[in-house]
């Protein structure tokens, strides 16, 4: 049995207009340039997101996934990766051909995304606190007390208990399901239109993943963002997922609203993937 979207999620009808995308990724090509030769990891991959909407990118590990989302705020190390074609629009901006200066400002602020692994992200030398408040001492120049207050509200809208405490906090002294809450307060104590999440939940157990997809689809709707959702768990995509474009080998084969997708699949990979997911429930 193949994973059902949450019938409790709303989904877009066929016949409703789509809202305009806050962010599109156009035609997007990366390669990586490596002493072994070229690794064309993405090739001509489009896809966008509008307010309050949730688009899932799903693939196996090596499908491309993960180096088109950090393309947006262009993350992928410069060399060896070389952007060879497309653009991604935001605000009627390319942020690939931008300037420095305004990529800066996108980074984090409009545009923030949560890490698949919060121990590698966070600083380990630093209060996990004082790590929030610096994406807003950084990107709003609000002063030390206003950034402390509003990194305390951050924690504890994110489900941190006991915020002012765990504020004063390091990372090692967190759980991984506690430093995963961290790493979104930090991503959207900036109130940013879009959130890119690279598999947010691969390394927390069932129970913790659960209350993060939870978390995530609560703070979009709250906060009317778009939410781009990096997995390879198609049962996170059924969670969560309003559209969902699948990945295989750097090209996107098949796109299009949650339901229309798992219910009628039509390019063989997806078909694969879908019988690939562990069943849901026993059979007698």
């Amino acid at each position: 049995m193949t994973p059902t979207p949450n019938p409790g999620h709303a989904q877009t009808p066929k016949s409703a207009p789509r809202a305009e995308p806050v962010l599109s990724v156009e035609d997007l090509s990366v390669d990586f340039r490596l002493d072994g030769g070229v690794v064309h990891a993405v090739r001509g991959v489009s896809w966008q997101v509008a307010a309050g909407e949730t688009l899932a990118v799903v693939g196996e590990s090596g499908s491309g996934k993960t180096a088109s989302a950090l393309s947006v705020l262009r993350l992928n190390p410069e060399p060896p990766c070389v952007y060879t074609g497309g653009r991604i629009l935001f605000e009627g901006d390319d942020l690939l051909s931008c300037t420095d200066k305004r990529l800066g400002r996108v980074r984090g602020s409009a545009v923030s995304m949560v890490f698949q692994d919060p121990m590698t992200s966070l600083d380990p030398l630093q209060r996990v606190g004082t790590q929030v408040a610096e994406v807003l001492r950084h990107h709003r120049g609000v002063s030390r007390a206003e950034a402390r207050d509003a990194a305390v509200a951050a924690l504890d809208e994110v489900g941190v208990p006991d915020a002012e405490r765990r504020y004063r906090q390091y990372p090692h002294e967190l759980s991984g399901g506690l430093r995963q809450r961290v790493m979104i307060a930090a991503a959207l104590v900036g109130r940013p239109r879009v959130l890119i999440a690279d598999e947010p939940t691969t390394a927390l157990d069932v129970t913790v993943q659960r209350q993060i997809l939870d978390l995530l689809v609560a703070l979009r709707t709250r906060h009317g963002m778009a939410v781009v959702l990096i997995t390879h768990d198609l049962g996170v995509v059924a969670q969560t997922a309003d559209r969902v474009a699948v990945m295989n080998q750097g090209e996107i084969v098949e796109s299009g609203d949650v339901l229309d997708v798992f219910e009628r699949p039509e390019d063989p990979y997806t078909r694969r993937l879908l019988a690939a997911t562990p069943r849901l429930e026993r059979t007698a």
